[in-house]
């Protein structure tokens, strides 16, 4: 691999999340001052595990002490790595794979300093990405700036969507204008467009990423988070992110319809950081991997993604003790695009 050619250049761009996967990898939850218990968490991410694995492999990196006992709930149908990991969020500290459309594949390795250095340790995630390509087999393209696969998301065609609050933010990335930083995406990701949503700066565990915001259904169609209910605190929030993607071109020109999706603010929880977001959910071979949260707006979500979706699974996977962690499905798995 030319270390002077970026990924675009080479010719390779990042799949969307819908084309056909080799495989998911997911981490295997480590920190336990993130979880109120982390056996709860580790069986829920398992039961998750086993929902992707039913449509494709899977693999789970875990710390060497853990391998045993992780074993024990998912069982000889998912694949383990060993690596010095810090925590569990492998759409994170993960790569973005990427394709040529010739058969070849390689990955992008972004930084990962925890969220801006919410965490400590975090170096054993921030190699996790190099960890992950070296199993798979590819070559890595590795990117100075300190970005999480989670503050993107890609049609395939060009376009990316990312929230002004995530990586221009000053504990990522305080030296990089937000034109540069869109640069280095592109020339990383193989984009053309790059589209910023304002994001959230209330949500401060990963300061707005859009895969809890918006995300790509096909090209052209965006499900996009939204309330409009007055008394939601992030009412003004859900509002100018969708006044940011209303009248907007892909990056073929084609106008982006949006699919408006409610979020799980009425389910009952202490926790501050508790992930209610319908959009944080996974596409796997044949199937959406959704959260559940025993909630009226379950049935109206899952009927979104079968009318958007249509040949896929709905699958539906409680989550409780992941989403107290601010995160959700989206976010504890990464996709391996199969070779095309």
């Amino acid at each position: 691999m030319d270390d002077r050619q970026t990924p675009k250049q080479a010719g390779f761009f990042m799949p969307p999340e819908w084309a056909p996967h080799e495989r998911t990898w997911m981490m295997w939850p480590s920190r336990p001052e993130v979880w109120d218990d982390i056996e709860e968490t580790r069986r829920n991410y398992a039961r998750v595990a086993h929902a992707i694995r039913d449509f494709e492999p899977l693999t789970m990196l875990v710390r060497a002490g853990d391998e045993a006992a992780a074993r024990d709930l998912l069982g000889r149908d998912i694949d383990t790595l060993v690596h010095p990991i810090d925590d569990s969020w492998a759409r994170d500290a993960g790569p973005c794979f990427l394709i040529d459309g010739k058969g070849s594949r390689a990955g992008t390795a972004f930084r990962f300093n925890a969220w801006g250095g919410k965490y400590w340790p975090y170096d054993g995630d921030d190699a996790a990405a190099g960890a992950i390509l070296d199993a798979a087999g590819v070559p890595c393209f590795s990117s100075p700036l300190i970005a999480e696969g989670g503050g993107i998301s890609v049609d395939g065609e060009g376009t990316i969507l990312t929230t002004e609050s995530c990586f221009p933010n000053a504990n990522r990335n305080p030296d990089w204008s937000r034109d540069e930083i869109e640069a280095e995406l592109k020339e990383m990701l193989g984009g053309d467009k790059v589209i910023w949503l304002p994001g959230n700066v209330e949500e401060t565990e990963t300061d707005g990423h859009v895969d809890g915001i918006a995300v790509f259904l096909t090209p052209g169609k965006v499900m996009i988070q939204g309330n409009d209910r007055p008394d939601h605190p992030w009412f003004d929030i859900h509002a100018a992110n969708i006044a940011a993607l209303e009248g907007q071109t892909d990056a073929r020109g084609r106008p982006l319809q949006l699919v408006h999706t409610p979020d799980a603010f009425d389910y009952e929880t202490d926790c501050e950081l508790f992930c209610d977001s319908y959009v944080n959910a996974y596409l796997c071979n044949g199937a959406v991997i959704t959260p559940k949260y025993n909630l009226p707006e379950d049935g109206v979500v899952r009927e979104l993604f079968q009318q958007h979706l249509p040949g896929r699974q709905v699958v539906e996977v409680e989550i409780p003790a992941i989403a107290i962690g601010g995160g959700g499905i989206h976010c504890i798995t990464q996709q391996e695009p199969a070779a095309s």
